[in-house]
């Protein structure tokens, strides 16, 4: 793992149910957080990190994500025609950001390590970046960058770690088994996947981003159906900490989580995002007030 992490996988080929019937037709990581989709958020954290090659893995109904981050010709000229220069800049931008590589999901088998193992082919034998594409955290440094600067320090696999405040909701998430390190490093001995309140070994849930080793490709391989018959990247993990291979948990600091894939927390986020707008925030904050 002394390797540099060059390359960023971002899963993006499920169904998105939850967001039905706007899912069925539309990504759910191109659901938007005002006028921006959510994969866009993950992709710039991604890139502010100084990894430039990002690999999506999509499926057959997500074509709008690979539209979303290519040359759009004819709407350039439409904005140049109307002197749109700031909108012209803005999407020119967009497919400026990265080298987008992109995999179709294909087979049988369902599970957060699946998309996962489908990038294996372009990963190499090198570590790599994690990001799910239907949630992020906003940090200062990016969340992204505080995991690689960990990397460099201890040269093991790191998870990203929020607090988790309240204890009705730790059943939510992968809760770390940990020990401390530093201010804001922990071992992880084990990963128990969306607890019980009273079994949660504590309030840090380790989710959201990942680097991991290329090992991890094997491990996911040999893995049997585990919850609702599917193949978790939990799993793998516990299974490389089992091999002797140290994985830590990176609390992120200056951070907020926004879990977009979940219905409420996406109308929370969306609303938060509108009040930070100045040309919304005053009619916005007024509206609110009268309901």
């Amino acid at each position: 793992m002394a390797k540099k992490v060059k390359k960023a996988i971002i899963p993006a080929a499920g169904w998105g149910t939850r967001f039905l019937p706007a899912t069925k037709a539309m990504p759910k990581e191109m659901l938007p957080i005002v006028d921006k989709p959510i994969i866009q958020y993950v992709v710039e954290e991604t890139v502010a990190a100084g990894i430039k090659d990002i690999v999506i893995v999509t499926g057959w109904q997500k074509r709008a994500i690979e539209d979303h981050f290519d040359n759009s010709s004819e709407l350039e000229r439409h904005l140049r025609n109307k002197g749109k220069k700031k909108e012209l800049a803005q999407i020119r931008k967009i497919a400026q950001l990265a080298n987008f590589i992109y995999i179709r999901q294909k087979g049988k088998c369902y599970g957060n390590a699946i998309p996962v193992l489908t990038a294996k082919a372009v990963i190499d034998n090198e570590p790599f970046a994690v990001l799910w594409g239907d949630e992020f955290i906003m940090a200062q440094p990016p969340r992204l960058t505080q995991m690689l600067e960990t990397y460099e320090k201890y040269k093991g696999a790191i998870i990203s770690a929020v607090r988790i405040e309240t204890k009705d909701q730790v059943s939510r998430y992968g809760i770390a088994d940990i020990e401390p390190v530093q201010e804001n490093v922990f071992k992880i001995k084990r990963i128990v996947e969306k607890p019980l309140p009273s079994q949660a070994p504590s309030n840090l849930a380790a989710h959201g981003a990942y680097i991991l080793p290329p090992e991890i490709f094997d491990i996911i391989k040999k893995l049997k159906p585990g919850k609702d018959k599917e193949i978790w990247l939990v799993d793998a993990i516990n299974e490389l900490i089992k091999t002797g291979f140290p994985v830590y948990g990176c609390e992120i600091k200056n951070g907020k989580y926004y879990d977009t894939g979940n219905k409420l927390e996406y109308l929370k986020t969306v609303l938060e995002f509108s009040l930070q707008r100045p040309e919304f925030s005053k009619e916005l904050k007024k509206y609110l007030r009268q309901k």
